[in-house]
């Protein structure tokens, strides 16, 4: 455990951010879920968020050095609880991603995954000898990840598994990526595509095609992105007022409360409200990217600048996805999407940065 001389040691900034993104959420969840099955879905989330306050508390507490230490062992609890879900997960939306808890709630273990798989890249990178990654550093670390991705791929989750690739590479480019590296593996990138291709389910081989001509499906694959569009189009500059956006309450837009929240946003605040939207992501981002800089060490460096990249990943996905210019995943939006392991695994993260930057405090 580690402490701080005063409240003021807290990166206050931050946590102001994540709150008020977190109660932007609460509010367009209380909108898009109104006269629905999910209407009590705001106040759970508001259970999520005090829940993810105290989990960030905690590990604002906890020395990530201790975590580092221990990447071995939560890598293999990560592999095997990822394996439970296979086996015993709970089924929904075509996908098993979910192990059931008490009250009704679940627990999205590859969401945690992410957290593990920042720490894992961290430590290894932060371990190595020379000043940039070799070739061979590169293809442990690929081999690493590419466990956990390929039981989240099997639920099938394509782009949570996604994000683990992009957690590795943003570890490895600010470690000092070799162009030569660079290239090869974008030419291993194209050589794999054909075989990728034959993985993937129908849908998501729908949503391929519907990302590049959304009217040929208009009624099934291309849907979503085009009542997105038409939602964002529809607020205008200013947005309809809340519970007033027509493709939100009319529920022409699916699952307005998760993954497309701010197109329902947009809709109802319109281009200034996503603007501000925007801004406080910029800002929270930045807040981390300070963090990064004053770490103590290259491995809270690695941590910091790993949960950046995830976070912004997440955002540009989404913003890609509010008109059409990303192909539609299972990627929420960080603190505003419905989830409570989003919500705590994200906290969680923020808690770490927040010890990052406590141990310049530490006698």
């Amino acid at each position: 455990m580690t402490g701080y001389r005063t409240v003021r040691d807290l990166d206050w900034p931050l946590v102001g951010l994540a709150l008020v993104l977190s109660a932007l959420g609460v509010l367009q969840i209380y909108s898009a879920t109104t006269g629905t099955n999910w209407r009590d879905a705001w106040w759970k989330q508001i259970l999520f968020i005090v829940a993810g306050l105290i989990a960030m508390q905690v590990a604002a507490r906890f020395d990530y050095h201790r975590l580092l230490e221990h990447v071995p062992l939560l890598y293999l609890a990560t592999i095997v609880t990822l394996l439970i879900v296979l086996l015993f997960g709970r089924q929904a939306f075509g996908s098993r991603r979910w192990i059931p808890l008490p009250g009704g709630f679940t627990l999205q273990v590859s969401e945690f995954a992410k957290l593990v798989i920042i720490l894992l890249t961290s430590r290894y990178l932060s371990e190595l000898k020379g000043d940039r990654p070799e070739f061979k550093d590169l293809l442990k670390l690929g081999g690493l990840v590419a466990v956990p991705m390929a039981l989240v791929i099997k639920q099938p989750d394509l782009g949570t598994a996604m994000t683990y690739a992009v957690i590795a590479a943003a570890g490895v480019f600010f470690a000092g990526l070799r162009w030569q590296h660079a290239v090869v593996a974008a030419l291993l990138l194209v050589l794999v595509l054909p075989l990728g291709w034959t993985m993937l389910k129908d849908y998501q081989k729908a949503r391929l095609i519907s990302f590049l001509d959304p009217e040929r499906d208009p009624l099934g694959s291309g849907y979503q992105v085009i009542q997105s569009r038409i939602a964002v189009g529809s607020g205008g500059m200013w947005g309809k007022g809340v519970t007033r956006g027509s493709q939100t309450q009319l529920r022409f837009l699916p699952v307005a409360h998760t993954d497309f929240i701010l197109s329902a946003f947009a809709e109802e605040h319109g281009f200034v409200g996503v603007t501000v939207v925007l801004g406080l992501y910029f800002l929270l981002l930045m807040q981390i990217i300070q963090n990064a800089q004053a770490a103590p060490d290259r491995a809270g460096m690695y941590v910091c600048m790993g949960i950046c990249s995830l976070l912004l990943f997440h955002l540009f996905v989404n913003v890609g996805m509010l008109v059409g210019r990303m192909i539609v995943t299972g990627v929420p939006l960080p603190l505003m999407s419905y989830g409570g392991s989003s919500i705590l695994s994200v906290f969680l993260m923020l808690g770490i940065v927040n010890n990052v930057r406590l141990q310049r405090f530490v006698n």
